[in-house]
């Protein structure tokens, strides 16, 4: 059970905040930085947000008031040591700050992570966490209703609704509770328009997303009829003028095939790639990642390899995958 009123503590009695969230930000990290920045501007708190990744074109809206900054060291570096408390939102691993790690982790500054992933690495003097939550948004609506620390209004409804409704694949993912629905039923009061956001969200992309999609899906392979994957190079990007934040969610389309259990997305970066994995049922793909150094929830995770050739290391990825499907299939069978 997460203590609200040790977090409360940790506010009152700072001046400065610095949020930050994990590289390729989703609706979930952004809504949740939006929604503790408004709780501390309410309380007049000093308060920055530098987030290593530029801002998603879809996730701007969310930003009303322009307030996220990406990082560059020159100019941000002195706020890791300056500002009073570090707030690390929708993330439990140092490596996902990216090029902020080292600084955020050197630094002497009281520490506090705010997060709804599995399997926690001790970067933090404080963790606010829990696995139990639909998404780090959810925990900032509790923390809301539990402690009374400000009053809820739009400013702060609207950025929770954007990241419980994404990190619930819009209300269908297994933490979808009727606990939830009365927190959206809440949320819904404050002049939010659900089909506005699922717009803004999933129906403004530019062409060259869903070129990319198309190539994506043109790369499908199945594997003994249970395990599917796709890929996404550097060219791919390159040609078609695609950014790596135009990848969200691609993988979700492996799942939707008759009978398989298991989907990978492998995407090339300029450094390194990375593999997305999603599973039905409790087949444990946060198990999977984490063979990689990877984690995330039971059926959606990931891992990144930096200095690592994606084709080299792809042969080995899915026969771990095959490995996991197969033992998984097995205790399902006894």
């Amino acid at each position: 059970m997460i203590n609200f009123n040790e977090l409360t503590e940790i506010i009152e009695s700072n001046n400065s905040f610095l949020l930050t969230t994990h590289v390729n930000p989703d609706a979930d990290a952004i809504g949740s930085e939006i929604a503790f920045y408004q709780i501390l501007k309410k309380l007049k708190k000093e308060i920055k947000i530098i987030n290593h990744s530029a801002m998603p074109y879809n996730l701007q809206f969310l930003d009303a008031e322009h307030q996220i900054e990406k990082y560059e060291e020159a100019k941000h570096k002195k706020f890791l040591f300056e500002y009073d408390v570090l707030v690390a939102l929708d993330f439990n691993r140092a490596d996902r700050l990216v090029s902020m790690q080292d600084s955020f982790t050197e630094s002497n500054k009281l520490k506090i992570c705010i997060d709804h992933h599995q399997d926690a690495e001790l970067f933090a003097d404080h963790f606010f966490t829990g696995s139990d939550y639909a998404a780090t948004g959810h925990i900032i609506y509790d923390f809301i209703l539990k402690t009374s620390i400000v009053k809820m209004n739009r400013e702060i409804a609207y950025p929770i609704y954007a990241a419980i409704m994404t990190d619930t694949g819009s209300f269908r993912f297994e933490r979808t509770t009727p606990e939830l629905h009365g927190i959206v039923a809440d949320l819904l009061n404050y002049d939010i328009q659900p089909s506005e956001v699922f717009n803004k969200l999933y129906d403004e992309s530019k062409l060259s997303k869903i070129k990319l999609l198309g190539r994506c899906l043109n790369s499908l392979q199945i594997i003994d009829g249970k395990i599917g994957y796709m890929t996404i190079t550097q060219i791919d990007f390159n040609e078609l003028d695609a950014i790596e934040s135009d990848t969200e969610n691609f993988v979700n389309h492996i799942l939707s095939i008759e009978g398989v259990k298991l989907g990978l997305l492998f995407i090339e970066l300029k450094n390194g790639f990375k593999v997305s994995f999603r599973s039905k049922g409790t087949l444990p793909v946060n198990k999977l990642a984490a063979e990689f150094g990877g984690g995330g929830h039971l059926n959606a995770s990931g891992a990144r390899f930096r200095d690592k050739q994606m084709k080299e290391m792809t042969p080995e990825i899915l026969n771990k995958a095959k490995t996991y499907s197969e033992k998984h299939l097995k205790e399902e069978n006894v």
